[in-house]
């Protein structure tokens, strides 16, 4: 870095035994040092934006004689490979128009913040988003938030899957769809509404049923991620299985959410984790296990919806992403009642053992 700064969301404290922390504690991205010395507190100090590298180096060795220039120099380099700290002058961004930059600058803020690896210029996790070819198969209430997030966030090509059309039922929840469009295909509507919302990216679809694992096959190839949102034919042996087997085949992450009632849930899987049939295997029989439950308010799909679209995006920047093989979620009438399922791969299993 030419003119490092710390980033201001990880502003650092100093507590009265030298213990400096960044990041926040109840974000889940602090990081704690101890510096009896105040070496490091210095260094920090120096790093406002307005002095090269090299010059805070050799201020700090000025400041702490007992410090070698080659110490100083490891310290200053240890804070700025931690990831609290930024580029205050960063290079262009060619690859992003400034039409781009504008409007993802909120999420450049945000991925700024979570993002622990030294960047270039901040755009980098927008640009993986931007590169991304995404495959969202369901347009119901946990779809619809999931299309609608992932166009908003900039992803470069999403193809949308459902064979439904509008229902009157479905507008408690279904945030793509009004009134007006009881009876039209929901692809049709949602391909509207979504290239409205952002003409800057591809967004195609197809009003089909998913009947078997050769449709799955099929719609999967060219993907990097799948986002599967629908929940028929139920389980046991139902779509969930169907992509399981399909997407490990092909090396393909993916990521499945739904609301059983009061509980809204999302599993990531992919390579590398124990597969869906190993983690569900471990969990007890349960009415809607399969987000099959009919049960549902706007709030509870849009929150299955969110933590759909938020895997996805974590698997695609490749930032903080959930591990493969896990469920997680929340129980809305209880606040301390979060899910967390990870079970290991069954033995002898061909998919992920």
């Amino acid at each position: 870095m030419r003119f490092p700064r710390v980033k201001p969301e990880h502003a650092p404290s100093r507590s009265s035994d030298g213990t400096i922390r960044l990041g926040g504690v109840m974000y889940g991205i602090a990081s704690e040092i101890e510096d009896p010395d105040g070496w490091a507190w210095a260094a920090l100090t120096l790093m406002d934006g307005t002095r090269p590298t090299d010059e805070i180096t050799a201020e700090l060795a000025k400041r702490f004689t007992e410090l070698t220039p080659e110490e100083a120099g490891d310290i200053v380099a240890t804070l700025l490979s931690s990831g609290h700290v930024e580029e205050a002058d960063p290079g262009p961004c060619a690859e992003l128009s400034e039409r781009e930059k504008e409007r993802y600058s909120r999420s450049r803020d945000f991925y700024r913040w979570i993002d622990l690896t030294p960047r270039d210029h901040g755009w980098e996790p927008q640009l993986r988003i931007k590169a991304a070819r995404v495959l969202v198969i369901g347009l119901g209430g946990t779809g619809g938030h999931v299309a609608w997030s992932l166009a908003a966030s900039g992803v470069g090509r999403l193809h949308l899957v459902d064979p439904d059309v509008v229902e009157l039922s479905n507008l408690n929840r279904q945030l793509l769809y009004t009134e007006a469009d009881i009876g039209r295909p929901k692809v049709e509507v949602a391909l509207d509404r979504l290239r409205r919302l952002n003409s800057d990216i591809e967004i195609t679809g197809e009003s089909a049923t998913v009947a078997g694992p050769d449709d799955l096959d099929r719609l999967v190839d060219g993907f990097d991620v799948l986002a599967l949102c629908a929940d028929h034919p139920r389980e046991p042996g139902g779509i969930q299985t169907w992509a399981n087997r399909v997407c490990a085949r092909k090396g393909i992450p993916w990521v499945s959410g739904g609301y059983n009632g009061p509980l809204v849930s999302v599993g990531v899987f992919g390579p590398g984790g124990p597969c869906y049939e190993c983690v569900r295997a471990g969990i007890p029989p349960q009415p809607g296990a399969d987000y099959a439950w009919p049960g549902v308010m706007a709030a509870s799909a849009g929150l299955s919806g969110q933590l759909v679209a938020h895997d996805v995006l974590a698997l695609i920047t490749g930032i903080l992403p959930a591990p493969p093989g896990y469920f997680h979620g929340v129980a809305l009438l209880d606040p301390n009642g979060h899910v967390y399922a990870h079970n290991p791969s069954l033995p002898g299993c061909e998919f992920c053992s």
